[in-house]
């Protein structure tokens, strides 16, 4: 990996010109922390800049792929530093003007990043002040600033502005992200809804993605794809192709390509070349890959142990042993993997649609044996990630093909090689063991889950005896593999690894309900001691109307809670199945969560609604069909994202808690979307789905056996 940071302080300084420069330090709460100051001990987290125009520009190393966050960065900053949201300029992932970042993943951008950008805001409404206070006359604790003009109180014709306090002025300041911030009940722009930045753009289609820069003389450039992962390439013949008028071909390694200025001629010139391939045995497949997974992963380590397992079992009134599965799910991400790379004077600059700019300039770079210095990434706005964008293969392509025509080059994956190309969220099994006493609370809990991790083991119950094992993470590398364990790359997908292990952990929790003749609500209060899920649960049952009652009762009521991102979520649906059909219709959703201090309500239910909509694809309808390493799904004509036929009515309540910091708001709702249909479904045929999808062949085979008991 490249060590070279890109951008120095003195370069930095010298874009921006004078005016207030506000750096925050790298913190230890930060998650990456330890690798940054590793990689790049003199690089600092956040830059903004107060110019001598009165703008703000904020330089962040995040990206915007519809979650919102170029406009909740910009309140951020807003708020602080007393300026209206209309001033601050966004710069996102930009690896020559921003600072280094991981990437944008996790739900971490507000919770993590957002308290860097917050004490930036503080740090230089504090410069300004003192500056202002000089020049006024008067202490700092008689200003008060608003619209980026400060005024002394009471005297509103004593004031100053902030462009004219930057004018001429070139100061910098560290902070260490202690500032003093704005209370909560004084925000004027956090805790507001306003219009997002990107919305005219983006509504008035202004807006520029990766596969939308035109670079002059750049040429389109198609890859040689193989039939299925794992095959190696025995013959080539590209003649045909090379005698074709204006294509170019490439081979470099295993990197067979035709390039040409025309896109369409491109992709004719591809379908000339002809090749012989190497194939490896087709198996498994998606029935017999749950029993390849178990059978193939290590064996589980244990990340929790609490109590007395044995005796635990032996001592339980009940006991329940479940075994759950899930199947691949693609990332399906409207717009594609693209990116232009341009290598001029010996440097490459790469326009791509990633969640990753630094690590694929790092990647990059070492591809390419460049130094880091010489890459430079920029991130235009991203169609979707869901956490597939964390890998950039289409930029590593584009940049080779660049270095080695020594052309402007644009790779655009059609949806065929998303599909086969996209690190799928993997297929898991998760088998629980447990047991309650005969207070009808949970004595015994044992968890063992395969592929998905342990995002979403963390329970808010009370389980005096537990213990949790993991056999392999959910896939999560920015550049996932092949394994033994699975036949093609996996990687992060939306709440990764947590959509399996909530579904599993509870549906088990309304199974011992069920069997218990408890109402689900009242058994998880019965079992809870955390009140603060006790309440966003009580927020979620009040605005559902939820009325006591055993499953299954026909209602077709199901219910299902998550802590994930730091976020307390419950959800609550209704759903009406056609048992003949098997399908399965949901009428309404109702989500509470506790996310801390909302920065943009509307943004927040957006991303509620949103991650509920997508969760019903991998609930009924969304399973990666293949045979070994050949992927059969290649669009959505077999592959079936959720519908506009399949959208329901979501409503959306956000449980207040402004003494808590802003937690994750862009994953925490889908992962309870399996479990809450799941049981839903249970509640109105009495048939449990044990397996997501729950498609409708799966679904009326479970209803006929429960018919023929």
């Amino acid at each position: 990996m490249s060590t070279d940071s890109g951008l120095d302080r003195r370069k930095f300084f010298q874009l921006v010109g004078g005016g207030v420069v506000v750096l925050v330090s790298l913190g230890p709460d930060l998650l990456w922390a330890q690798d940054a100051k590793r990689l790049y001990p003199e690089d600092f987290n956040a830059y903004l800049v107060v110019g001598d125009n009165g703008r703000v520009t904020v330089f962040s190393g995040k990206i915007e792929m519809g979650q919102g966050v170029m406009t909740s960065q910009a309140q951020m900053v807003a708020e602080e530093l007393g300026v209206e949201l209309a001033a601050v300029d966004m710069v996102l992932g930009d690896t020559d003007r921003c600072p280094w970042d991981r990437g944008t993943f996790g739900s971490l951008t507000t919770r993590m990043f957002g308290p860097a950008l917050r004490a930036a805001g503080a740090q230089a409404r504090l410069v300004l002040m003192t500056l202002a206070g000089e020049q006024l006359g008067v202490p700092v604790d008689r200003l008060r600033v608003q619209g980026g003009v400060v005024t002394v109180a009471g005297e509103p014709v004593r004031s100053v502005s902030y462009a004219a306090l930057s004018k001429g002025a070139r100061i910098t300041k560290i902070v260490d992200r202690k500032a003093v911030l704005i209370a909560a009940a004084d925000f004027k722009l956090m805790g507001t809804s306003p219009q997002r930045l990107d919305a005219q753009e983006k509504v008035t289609g202004a807006a520029k993605y990766a596969a939308d820069i035109r670079l002059p003389g750049m040429l389109y450039g198609h890859v040689l794809r193989s039939p299925m992962h794992g095959a190696k390439l025995s013959t080539l013949d590209t003649s045909a192709a090379e005698k074709l008028v204006g294509v170019t071909v490439v081979r470099r390694g295993d990197l067979v390509a035709v390039l040409h200025a025309d896109p369409e001629s491109a992709s004719k010139a591809l379908t000339t070349i002809q090749a012989t391939w190497w194939l490896p045995d087709a198996k498994p497949d998606p029935d017999s890959i749950f029993d390849h997974i178990v059978a193939k992963s290590a064996a589980p380590a244990e990340v929790v142990s609490r109590g007395d397992i044995i005796a635990a079992k032996a001592g339980a009134t009940r006991v329940f042993e479940t075994t759950f599965q899930k199947g691949y799910v693609a990332h399906a991400a409207l717009e594609t993997h693209a990116a232009v790379a341009e290598f001029k004077s010996g440097r490459m600059t790469v326009w791509a649609s990633t969640q990753t700019p630094f690590p694929a300039r790092d990647r990059i770079a070492q591809v390419l044996g460049l130094s880091g210095k010489d890459v430079r990434v920029i991130t235009p706005l991203v169609g979707g990630g869901f956490g597939g964008k964390s890998a950039f293969g289409q930029a590593i392509e584009a940049a080779k093909l660049a270095q080695i025509t020594g052309m402007p080059v644009q790779v655009s994956w059609t949806r065929a090689e998303e599909f086969f190309n996209d690190t799928f969220d993997p297929a898991a099994v998760v088998k629980i063991v447990s047991g309650v006493d005969q207070a009808c609370r949970i004595s015994l809990w044992d968890y063992t889950v395969h592929a998905a991790g342990v995002r979403g083991t963390t329970l808010a119950y009370w389980m005096p005896n537990a213990r949790i094992r993991s056999a392999g993470k959910n896939g999560d590398a920015p550049a996932a593999v092949r394994t033994s364990v699975h036949p093609f790359g996996t990687g992060a997908w939306r709440g990764p690894g947590a959509n399996m292990n909530v579904f599993a952990a509870e549906s088990q929790i309304d199974i011992m309900a069920s069997a218990l003749g408890v109402d689900p609500l009242e058994f998880r209060l019965r079992n809870l001691t955390d009140s603060r899920m006790i309440r966003v649960l009580q927020a979620a049952a009040s605005a559902f109307g939820w009325k006591a009652a055993t499953a299954p009762s026909n209602r077709g009521f199901g219910l299902a809670c998550s802590i994930d991102a730091g976020t307390y979520v419950a959800t609550m649906a209704e759903v009406k199945v056609d048992a003949v059909s098997g399908r399965v219709k949901v009428v309404r959703i109702v989500c509470a969560q506790d996310m801390g201090l909302v920065v943009n309500p509307e943004g927040a239910k957006m991303q509620i609604e949103g991650g509920l909509t997508m969760g019903l694809g991998y609930a009924l309808s969304e399973e990666l069909r293949f045979r070994g390493g050949e992927i059969l799904d290649r669009n959505f004509d077999s592959y079936e994202i959720p519908r506009f036929s399949s959208a329901t009515r979501v409503e959306a309540v956000l449980v207040k808690n402004d003494e808590l910091a802003p937690q994750g708001g862009g994953e925490p709702a889908i992962t309870t979307t399996g479990a809450v249909l799941a049981n839903a479904v249970f509640d109105a045929v009495g048939a449990r789905m044990l397996r997501l999808p729950m498609l409708p062949d799966r679904l009326r085979k479970v209803i006929a056996a429960k018919s023929a008991v």
